[in-house]
């Protein structure tokens, strides 16, 4: 299988753990970070010094840039790796056609919030990239344990799954193993969703909840997520593989989990912005369950748990009446 020219954009604890694990099957890998400083510093210590400062690189086998039409320009396979936030404005310079005729895969695991879209459906229909060249990175897998080189698991979905095996192949390392899967949408939409459930389980947490209601919340929560990706995206897929519970309780469970680490300042009694400054990192279920909420208004799929959650940030209901008002509807 032919090699072709990556390019990471993002300087996240993600896009970081992406850079690490690629370097293992390449000698040439283009690092796009929007701060000089950070690449002067990446250049000097070999170490990303804002996220998994202890992953150390090969800097000779970098090509550190803060210009996105290089970063592009230079690659055949574009990694979109920067919070859904900040998505369209990492790439709103570049020319229209300039993501055209490259294969770009999002580990982004939100939506973005300007067109209420997933990362998948925001390529294809702001950037006419052909949905065969689209493909998600999702998990179960955190950054940090990829940094520690604990044993992880990838899904790479793509319709096109030859597209999306040329990216198993450079990811597949001994502490990494891969599988490919054409699921792109429920893929994807599992990802988000999981981040809301899991502000969701931070939540109860902060409040006192204990692990017995923590296995309710989240064995509902995995029905809901497969309501919800039936009806936007019916194929024949099997809920209980890896990219779709198994992501679900990596996320709701682990200490490494920052979306359940936001939902756990909300439990205990923080304010939405006081919750977002303590963090250095963003809570991707902010942005999610807004969106998420506002594409349900069309297909009105049963989801409590999602609802519960988008009073609680948004409409800044009460976590403690919110979350009394959900163990009424779970079973």
């Amino acid at each position: 299988m032919t090699t072709k020219k990556i390019s990471v954009i993002g300087s996240g604890s993600w896009a970081t753990a992406i850079v690490k694990i690629l370097l293992n099957n390449t000698d040439e890998l283009c690092w796009f970070t929007r701060k000089e400083e950070d690449i002067e510093y990446i250049k000097k210590y070999h170490h990303n010094p804002r996220y998994l400062s202890s992953v150390e690189f090969d800097t000779d086998k970098l090509h550190l840039t803060a210009d996105i039409h290089k970063a592009v320009q230079e690659s055949e396979i574009l990694i979109l790796a920067v919070p859904s936030a900040f998505c369209h404005d990492t790439l709103k310079d570049l020319p229209k056609d300039a993501l055209k005729h490259k294969l770009v895969f999002s580990a982004i695991k939100g939506i973005i919030p300007e067109h209420n879209l997933i990362v998948g459906e925001y390529l294809n229909s702001i950037w006419d990239v052909p949905l065969n060249n689209i493909g998600v990175i999702t998990g179960p897998c955190h950054a940090e344990e990829v940094a520690m080189e604990k044993l992880s698991y990838l899904t790479i979905a793509c319709s096109e799954t030859v597209n999306a095996e040329l990216l198993a192949e450079q990811m597949r390392c001994r502490y990494i193993k891969v599988t490919s899967s054409d699921d792109i949408y429920g893929t994807e939409y599992s990802a988000v969703l999981k981040n809301v459930v899991a502000v969701a389980g931070g939540i109860c947490h902060g409040l006192g909840y204990g692990d017995n209601f923590l296995s309710v919340l989240v064995s509902n929560a995995i029905q809901e997520i497969e309501r919800f990706v039936e009806v936007v995206h019916p194929i024949d897929r099997d809920i209980k593989a890896s990219a779709y519970l198994g992501d679900l309780l990596v996320t709701a469970y682990s200490q490494f989990s920052r979306n359940r680490m936001f939902g756990t300042m909300l439990g205990k009694g923080y304010s939405v912005k006081m919750a977002q400054l303590e963090m250095n990192m963003i809570a991707e279920g902010y942005y999610a369950v807004k969106c998420v909420h506002e594409i349900n208004q069309k297909y009105k799929v049963d989801m409590p748990i999602v609802n519960a959650v988008y009073n609680i940030v948004y409409e800044k209901i009460a976590p403690a009446i919110e979350i009394r008002l959900l163990t009424e509807k779970l079973s």
